[in-house]
């Protein structure tokens, strides 16, 4: 028996004496244990015996009062509940005698009852078990049979092609890639429902981990003593666009969670709004806003200075490891376990705490919602134009975002019914809308154009341009499926605050360019599960565990990226890594943290 088991018992049974006897024949013989067994057996019923005698003798000279019948029934009930973790005690040795004596687990030899012993014990161990529900099971051979299929169909089909005229190849493949997606859609339908089964598990373990952070950023963020408090200092004044200002607050945020300080923004003057970060956020303390105390800048390695004033992030040296994309070591197990990508996930919650909504904000985007019927399903589209093309990123035609706009209407349509099909258009080229309502009359397309035209250049940083970017995330991030350009802060924005909302809407995304990624991360690491030969000059030649520096996903089966070791630049198949999730002592448990939530990080 297993000593983890025994320590159960010996704790739950109320007599020491007696335990620390059976401990002891543990050790015994077959024989000599089950003498040990039944001589206590036999003591009990003795024991048993006399008090049932003692209460029913008829001719007894002393009344039994009340108080005494309690007192034995009690008794009674102790001794029946030894009784039970005896025979349970007894089975676990007999089981594991068995189990030695017969080492090439053969049962065929054993007697009936013993057998049936066995198959007992192994029932209720299983019991103990969190088992798959029949719809799981169901649903996962489903989807395997499905990825079976669909390589028999892909197959098969591309080797038709070989004995096809020329002419008419065009034709086959735009068949042949309709009904591999309509292939793929299922499974991934399959997919979505699988998941869905553990609905109530990912809800709680994701209010649980959501109340975890937020309770330990107000606590930083709220010090009894702001003069005793040790601070790092943010200024609002990175010359970027609203994205990457926010970005910018949020490594503030996550500086000093990683110090352990409290965060002070200052941002008077802000270039989109000369009241500040409070014009339309709530203040980031109620106790602590302002950085009194000696001041050290944090290149300086002065790192007990009351006050480290921080650079951008780009100019940040030394470079602490709990920057992106790290996550708390201390919920990072059950983190990787409740989502798809934990550093999206984690950088959702440090922007719900720093764009909490002053209370005017948050009635001028539910009126909005109100006005605009937002209503689901409804897919996100962020197409940015203006000083974005021909600098940072390439022109994108709105007939490439509507593409797999319709894919998901086609997977949604798997899964239930789909009355319309509905699509908030977040731009800032206010000619926009008008051309997807006539290139997809059959859309029901939603968007604020005057929000798009105050996103021009010489209007951009105005008060009522910064509400109407506030508003287009905020719309983006409440939507079920984005797509977007990556190479755009905004779209990343949205897609962070997305994941407030859902226990896991890592997949909830298309951009039409990069991979997701933090301005100023540490890196992005993959690591090698499949070997790869090369059949291009092009590809990288991987081993299992090598480490990749990914660059870009080419959203074709083949990502870029440096090899670690050789700081060799190649394409290698997407499928054949896996994502490296960096962890730091950020610590987010803290000792006044429920008990209960202690208790599931342990």
């Amino acid at each position: 028996m297993h000593l983890s088991v025994l320590s159960k018992y010996v704790a739950a049974s109320p007599s020491p004496v007696f335990m620390q006897s059976l401990c002891k024949g543990l050790s015994l013989s077959v024989s000599m244990t089950w003498r040990l067994l039944f001589i206590v057996l036999f003591s009990w019923i003795a024991v048993l015996l006399y008090m049932f005698a003692g209460i029913r003798q008829p001719n007894a000279d002393i009344a039994v009062s009340t108080e005494e019948l309690t007192k034995f029934r009690f008794e009674l009930d102790r001794l029946k509940l030894e009784n039970a973790q005896l025979r349970q005690l007894a089975e676990d040795i007999r089981f594991d005698q068995l189990r030695v004596q017969n080492k090439a687990d053969d049962n065929s030899n054993l007697a009936p009852a013993v057998r049936d012993s066995l198959r007992t014990r192994v029932q209720s161990d299983r019991a103990l078990i969190s088992e798959p529900s029949i719809e799981h099971e169901k649903r996962r051979r489903k989807i395997e049979n499905g990825v079976i299929e669909i390589w028999y169909f892909l197959q098969s089909q591309m080797k038709n092609l070989k004995n096809l005229d020329q002419t008419m190849i065009s034709a086959k493949i735009d068949e042949l890639l309709a009904d591999a997606g309509e292939e793929q859609r299922s499974i991934l339908a399959d997919l979505y429902l699988m998941k869905d089964l553990e609905k109530s598990w990912r809800e709680k373990e994701f209010e649980s981990l959501s109340n975890l952070v937020q309770h330990r950023i107000r606590q930083l963020q709220n010090p009894e003593d702001c003069a005793s408090a040790k601070k790092v200092l943010c200024n609002l004044n990175k010359a970027c666009g609203y994205g990457c200002q926010v970005h910018h607050v949020a490594y503030c945020m996550i500086m000093a969670l990683g110090t352990g300080r409290t965060l002070v923004l200052h941002s008077h003057g802000w270039r989109y709004s000369n009241r500040g970060w409070e014009a339309v956020f709530m203040p980031l303390s109620k106790t602590c806003t302002e950085a009194n105390g000696e001041k050290a800048h944090w290149s300086s390695n002065n790192h007990n200075a009351m006050v480290l004033e921080l650079p951008i992030i780009d100019a940040l040296h030394p470079r602490p490891d709990f920057l992106p994309p790290a996550i708390p070591a201390d919920i990072a197990d059950r983190l990787i376990r409740l989502h798809g990508a934990p550093h999206v996930w984690w950088l959702g919650q440090i922007l719900k705490y720093i764009q909490r909504p002053q209370p005017s904000l948050r009635k001028d985007l539910d009126q909005a919602a109100v006005s605009f019927e937002f209503q689901h399903p409804i897919v996100g589209v962020h197409v940015r134009r203006t000083d974005k093309v021909g600098s940072e990123a390439a022109f994108h035609d709105i007939a490439e975002y509507m593409v797999h706009v319709e894919d998901y209407y086609k997977r949604l349509a798997r899964i239930e019914p789909v009355d319309k099909k509905r699509v908030f258009l977040a731009t800032d080229d206010p000619k926009l809308l008008e051309e997807a309502q006539q290139k997809y009359p059959g859309y029901v397309f939603i968007s604020d154009n005057e929000a798009s035209k105050k996103a021009a250049l010489n209007t951009r940083y105005t008060d009522t341009s910064l509400r109407g970017i506030i508003q287009d995330i905020d719309f983006l991030s409440k939507t079920d499926y984005i797509v977007c350009t990556f190479s755009s802060q905004v779209c990343r924005v949205a897609y962070e605050f997305m994941q407030t909302y859902h226990p896991d809407a890592s997949t909830w995304f298309h951009s039409l360019d990069d991979v997701f990624y933090y301005g100023g991360q540490t890196g992005h690491d993959q690591k090698v599960i499949y070997p790869h030969s090369p059949r291009q000059s092009s590809e990288l030649q991987l081993a299992v565990g090598d480490k990749i520096s990914i660059a870009g996903n080419h959203w074709d089966g083949f990502s870029k990226g440096t090899m670690k070791h050789t700081k060799k630049v190649g394409l290698y198949p997407s499928y054949k890594v896996e994502e490296v999730m960096p962890v730091a002592n950020i610590q987010i448990l803290t000792t006044d943290v429920d008990e209960n939530e202690k208790k599931k990080q342990s």
